[in-house]
């Protein structure tokens, strides 16, 4: 009664439910395509991380199956003790060879500041892909005092690159390390995908990579990667990796081949920057303001958490699925709808899409 009495004091969800414009919890009746089935019918869709639209291909599944048909659903065990198969060194071999670190996948992390948090350590934080704030934060430390520094490669919801040669320029003028999170950059930037790292050529000078299996891998899990002294600490230390079950043989096997079709058909990353270009142009010519975004990642700025909702709703009434991002996820004048692309996408879907969501912009007097 007394934790009812504590949490019953959180409303909003039903106060935005009662308005009929709640946008969590949509259930998908289909497999993660550009056309989802959503009550029966049809919906585009644009709010997916699959950046290679591999989650639904068929070649991933098969890989899947015949990993289950083998290995089992589960590895009942932590890679540290008995849930290490051969698949797992597989793939940390494949992963090494795709941006030229030894990997440790399966490595459970939370979100970056959730693990700050965990490392009690101090933390810092610098303004969005500020240099000049980011200088300033390391000039107050004492030079021979542990740093690292910690930035996503493209930023999930600005859809900004972060400017990785700056930062590995001032980690080496203040003695600190540099992790990147690429969970949006892989397969999206760099040769064939390899990331952001690969992207400005300066692979050799960045510390740890983690990556995600969730998004342009279609699967799910993640890795972390470095030289053999870091992981070898991190492989014998680290709490979330120890005492977290392996990654499952299925989705290990769909990685795998997804990586394969990532490096074999780069035509998929090609037709997704031609979609990218082509929505941001389209997107600023008819007044939308999409922010600094350079990727596939397209925040729509709203700055109205009732009218993101509403035009959320709207869109899914004409059949196409985007996601909001508000409070307190974002400040409320930086409220946006997240549109994402997949390189599985036509153009005509895109245009489609664009069409319509100016349509219900111009009527919520989002845009002119």
């Amino acid at each position: 009664e007394l934790l009812n009495d504590i949490v019953g004091r959180y409303t909003l969800p039903q106060e935005v439910k009662a308005k009929g414009i709640y946008p969590y919890y949509r259930p998908i009746e289909s497999g993660q395509d550009t056309v989802v089935k959503m009550k029966g019918r049809n919906v585009l869709m644009f709010g997916s991380n699959s950046y290679l639209g591999l989650s639904d291909d068929p070649r991933l599944k098969e890989a899947a199956i015949d990993a289950i048909r083998k290995y089992g659903t589960s590895c009942s065990g932590s890679r540290f003790l008995n849930g290490t198969l051969d698949i797992h060194l597989e793939l940390e071999e494949k992963l090494a060879r795709l941006v030229g670190y030894i990997f440790l996948d399966a490595f459970d992390h939370a979100s970056i500041i959730d693990g700050s948090r965990l490392s009690f350590s101090k933390v810092l934080k610098f303004g969005h892909n500020d240099m000049a704030s980011l200088e300033d934060k390391l000039s107050r430390v004492p030079l021979d005092a542990p740093k690292l520094i910690v930035v996503d490669g493209i930023y999930s919801m600005s859809g900004d690159i972060a400017s990785l040669p700056v930062i590995l320029d001032l980690a080496d003028k203040f003695n600190a390390a540099v992790m990147v999170d690429d969970a949006h950059s892989l397969g999206v930037l760099g040769d064939h995908g390899r990331g952001t790292a690969d992207y400005f050529g300066v692979t050799d000078r960045v510390d740890l990579i983690m990556g995600t299996f969730s998004k342009s891998f279609g699967s799910l899990g993640g890795f972390i990667a470095g030289n053999h002294v870091a992981l070898n600490y991190i492989k014998h230390n680290s709490r979330s990796l120890i005492f977290s079950a392996s990654m499952p043989p299925a989705n290990v096997a769909a990685v795998s081949k997804a990586i394969d079709i990532m490096l074999s058909e780069p035509e998929r990353r090609e037709h997704l920057w031609d979609l990218t270009h082509h929505a941001h142009a389209a997107f600023r010519e008819r007044g939308f303001d999409i922010g600094h975004t350079a990727s596939p990642i397209i925040p729509l700025f709203v700055r109205d958490t009732e009218k993101a909702l509403t035009a959320v709703k709207l869109a899914l009434d004409e059949g196409v699925f985007i996601t909001p991002v508000i409070p307190p996820a974002v400040p409320p004048d930086s409220v946006i709808i997240r549109f994402a692309l997949m390189a599985t996408h036509t153009m005509e879907q895109l245009d489609t899409a664009i069409d319509k969501l100016t349509g219900i912009f111009r009527k919520l007097e989002i845009i002119k």
